[in-house]
């Protein structure tokens, strides 16, 4: 029996191999390792493909969310409203600038934050929102918008890139800050850490920039609090540059997988991927989760949970004291399960999953 794995860097980095090579070489050639060329030249791709004005290289996906608080002013004494299903990272970054993560409840069907449950936990508080794109899928931004007011709004998009709206706005370009992550599982991923913010507001751009560099202005003078050593290299940065033209491609197939499983599958275990959801990770809700898994596992197919523990019910966060548990989370994370999903998952791979999920 040949196992099918959840996911295989291998497969989809060989065929590049040579482009990566080659890319390296031109970096250490250069003699330029940390903010040179690439990372300004990925900068601007990327900033131009996300439909933002600035983009700026960090060092990984969670310094991105912290530099985002901090270049918006969250601190002790605030409350950030966010999810407590996806993994701890935003609530991780929110309790590092002092503030305090506020726990909203998620849509059944998206499993992204729900606009109704976070319109009930707005406090004259509330500094700010982070809203993440789980999964690949893009969280209802408008529906957000309408119940949020002008309460800034940064976007963990770090499962998001590429996800485009029906208004045509692609995932990071909604809000005031958009936060990357380059992760080697990403879509769009480095071959080792790295992290990005977006942009369009020219003072948050700056801000951002002397954030990752010790708050520095110019060398050696510091005018901004909480500066950080937080730059994206200049290898990964060229690493990335080979990638992003490829980006769409691979979005397509993982979009496709999605559906293949979703037509598997009985109504309302995934909702329909479009443009808006870029199948990061194919995560279906299932009554009968042990079993599917179970039979997965006896056909040598690797299965995973994203995520299995509640933020609020993380030993880390305890200093939080009591969180009332939110009903719509609790429910999905009994029931949640991530299939294979990747761009180089074969054909035939993909069919033997969804035979065993269509025999349920």
């Amino acid at each position: 029996m040949t196992p099918v794995p959840l996911n295989d860097l291998r497969r989809h980095n060989h065929p590049l191999a040579a482009a990566l090579k080659q890319a390296g070489e031109r970096v250490i050639d250069s003699g330029w390792y940390v903010l040179g060329n690439e990372v300004a030249a990925f900068e601007r791709d990327f900033a131009g493909y996300c439909g933002a004005a600035a983009c700026i290289g960090v060092g990984n996906g969670t310094d991105a969310l912290e530099l985002a608080l901090r270049a918006l002013g969250c601190g002790p004494g605030d409350q950030v409203l966010t999810v407590a299903n996806a993994g701890m990272y935003a609530a991780s970054a929110i309790c590092c600038v002092g503030a305090r993560p506020v726990f909203v409840d998620i849509d059944p069907l998206r499993l992204t934050m729900d606009p109704t449950s976070a319109a009930g936990h707005v406090t004259a508080r509330t500094k700010a929102v982070v809203i993440t794109h789980l999964y690949g899928r893009l969280a209802d931004l408008a529906g957000l918008r309408a119940v949020l007011g002008d309460l800034p709004i940064i976007e963990d998009c770090a499962q998001a890139h590429g996800a485009t709206s029906a208004a045509g706005i692609r995932a990071g370009a909604f809000g005031a800050i958009g936060c990357f992550s380059f992760f080697p599982t990403k879509n769009l991923g480095a071959l080792g850490d790295g992290g990005a913010v977006i942009t369009s507001d020219a003072g948050l751009a700056e801000e951002l920039k002397r954030l990752r560099q010790y708050g520095w202005s110019e060398k050696y003078q510091a005018t901004s609090r909480g500066g950080r050593n937080s730059r994206l290299d200049e290898m990964q940065a060229a690493f990335l540059r080979v990638k992003l033209p490829l980006l769409d491609g691979w979005n397509a197939r993982r979009r496709a997988i999605v559906a293949r499983y979703r037509a598997a599958l009985p109504d309302g275990a995934m909702p329909k991927p479009g443009l808006d959801d870029v199948g990061h990770l194919a995560v279906a809700r299932l009554a009968d989760r042990e079993a599917v898994r179970g039979r997965l596992a006896e056909a040598g197919i690797q299965t995973a949970i994203h995520y299995p523990v509640a933020d609020y019910r993380q030993p880390a966060l305890a200093h939080l004291g009591p969180v009332p548990p939110l009903a719509e989370t609790e429910r999905a994370l009994a029931e949640i399960l991530t299939l294979p999903c990747f761009p180089e998952l074969t054909d035939t791979e993909l069919d033997m999953v969804a035979t065993i999920l269509a025999a349920r």
